[in-house]
């Protein structure tokens, strides 16, 4: 692990520790990297509730509880798809923040949406926050990138 992910990892426990709340993670196109990231550091109990990996649209569907109209609509790999999933994830575990990640890692074009398009959630405090990556790379790449880019907007989110 580089210096970069490893500082953020650190960040990311530092402020819910602080803050004293509680975390949940909906990861789609990341496969659990982000909950994998934040119990790497022991001390992730303090404030880490529950992670999810929901890859189809019938398991956001059936585990998370998105509209099917959302993702009929939108696709699943959109901004409305990923609030959705970040506002589902704090309802469902009861924690004051969420964060969710959608998107294609490639290798081929889905729902007419381009490889690297990733998006990231986050849900705090009944807010929810969506950003947009266009990411380039090789598909483990784009879903290294994509995960810290997550906890990335997630400090982000909790400093403002």
């Amino acid at each position: 692990m580089d210096k970069e992910t490893f500082t953020i990892i650190r960040k990311v426990h530092e402020l819910f520790k602080k803050k004293g709340l509680k975390l949940s993670v909906a990861e789609s196109c990341t496969g659990g990297l982000i909950s994998h990231y934040i119990t790497l550091l022991p001390g992730a109990g303090a404030f880490f509730e529950a992670g999810v990996v929901t890859y189809s649209a019938e398991s956001k569907k059936k585990i998370l509880g998105l509209q099917a109209k959302t993702i009929a609509a939108h696709g699943v790999i959109s901004k409305e798809t990923a609030k959705e999933m970040a506002e589902r994830m704090c309802l469902l575990t009861k924690t004051g923040c969420a964060v969710s990640t959608t998107g294609n890692l490639g290798p081929d074009v889905l729902e007419g949406k381009d490889i690297g398009l990733i998006y990231i959630a986050v849900s705090l405090g009944g807010e929810t926050f969506v950003r947009e990556l266009r990411l380039n790379g090789k598909r483990e790449e784009i879903k290294e990138r994509a995960a810290v880019s997550a906890l990335k907007f997630l400090v982000g989110v909790m400093e403002s």
